[in-house]
């Protein structure tokens, strides 16, 4: 500010935000992130928009999941006060998505794509969850970018269990502890086998939903996880 330097401003103001939101500060960070993405406004820097644009989504978003830990329901089953934070992380997301699809930036829409699948999951409405998380998937597989991937799998996998479409979770979980063997993440390894054991018991499946029950178990006690 002393020396007059508005885009240094504008980005020490993100950093500030994103650091609030860290600490559990959301109302503080929302207000360091619009200060960021006003001077970026201001100053016709598309890139620090966007940048700001995605920063306030993902407070809203941390804000929601914060509010709806202490009510511990089903996704869509929220109390206005977080199905109206979680629209508003949406909202930014959205404005994001169509800023950074006019400056070409595919990892950036890949990123937006993701948040905006997981606030709609949040706030149940699965359909739209999917859609996005599919649009995910197909950016993750252009860059190669195997965490990315898995993730979408495993919240296609979600999405489609409260659909009542056990078959097609199945087979989505079953993707997603291919991969998480292919980057040898055996805490994810052991996530999937519990989903997949969960769907099974679902599709009435119940041997197999034993077996994969059972390899959970090892892998948690292999990691040591009470």
């Amino acid at each position: 500010r002393t020396i007059g330097d508005r885009i240094g401003e504008a980005k020490a103001s993100g950093n500030l935000g994103n650091t609030l939101k860290i600490l559990g500060q959301f109302d503080e960070a929302v207000v360091c992130c619009q200060r960021h993405l006003d001077i970026s406004q201001e100053q016709g820097d598309k890139v620090g928009e966007a940048r700001a644009l995605y920063n306030i989504g993902n407070v809203y978003h941390a804000k929601g999941k914060h509010l709806s830990w202490n009510t511990a329901q089903d996704p869509g089953y929220l109390p206005q006060e977080v199905k109206d934070t979680l629209q508003k992380a949406s909202e930014y997301y959205e404005r994001n998505l169509s800023l950074v699809k006019e400056l070409g930036d595919r990892a950036a829409q890949g990123r937006a794509y993701g948040n905006l699948g997981n606030t709609q999951y949040l706030l149940g409405n699965f359909s739209e969850a999917i859609a996005f998380h599919k649009e995910r998937l197909a950016i993750a597989k252009e860059f190669g970018d195997k965490a990315a991937e898995r993730r979408a799998y495993s919240n296609l996998g979600n999405a489609h269990i409260f659909l009542g479409r056990f078959d097609v979770s199945a087979d989505y979980y079953k993707k997603t502890l291919q991969l998480s063997r292919q980057l040898k993440d055996q805490a994810v390894e052991a996530q999937a086998c519990y989903s997949l054991g969960n769907t099974c018991t679902l599709l009435q499946d119940y041997e197999k939903a034993i077996e994969y029950h059972l390899r959970h178990l090892v892998i948690a006690q292999e990691l040591g996880d009470r």
